[in-house]
């Protein structure tokens, strides 16, 4: 069974560090793209961070740049997301992702882990 279990969440304060970490089986993790995606109260998901795990490239959206950076233990099947400088509009539910061409589509949703950060 192919299993994406997101973990790290927590309360943190405005300028706090949190790194997640998304930890990935079931499937031949080396040749997806993992993504990390995020819904807050009221608002659509969006895509926050994706990393190709077969060249290493990464993505991220506009609002995340300079603060938040994604890697890859290909030895661990395991994606993190370290966030720095968090801001209250970080908080969301985050979800990691797998695809098989890239970020979009996603053929694999994993669980989700809840991030807060107090102002």
């Amino acid at each position: 069974d192919v299993q994406l279990q997101a973990s790290g969440g927590g309360l943190v304060q405005a300028g706090g560090s949190l790194r997640l970490s998304c930890a990935a089986s079931g499937f031949t993790f080396d040749a997806y793209a993992i993504g990390w995606f995020r819904q807050a109260p009221g608002r659509p998901r969006e895509g926050v961070s994706c990393i190709s795990n077969s060249d290493n490239r990464t993505h991220y959206v506009d609002s995340v740049k300079g603060r938040f950076s994604i890697s890859s233990d290909n030895a661990k099947n395991t994606v993190y997301l370290q966030m720095h400088s968090l801001k209250p509009e970080d908080t969301a539910v985050y979800f990691c992702a797998a695809g098989a061409y890239g970020c979009y589509p996603v053929d694999y949703w994993g669980q989700e882990t809840l991030v807060t950060v107090s102002s």
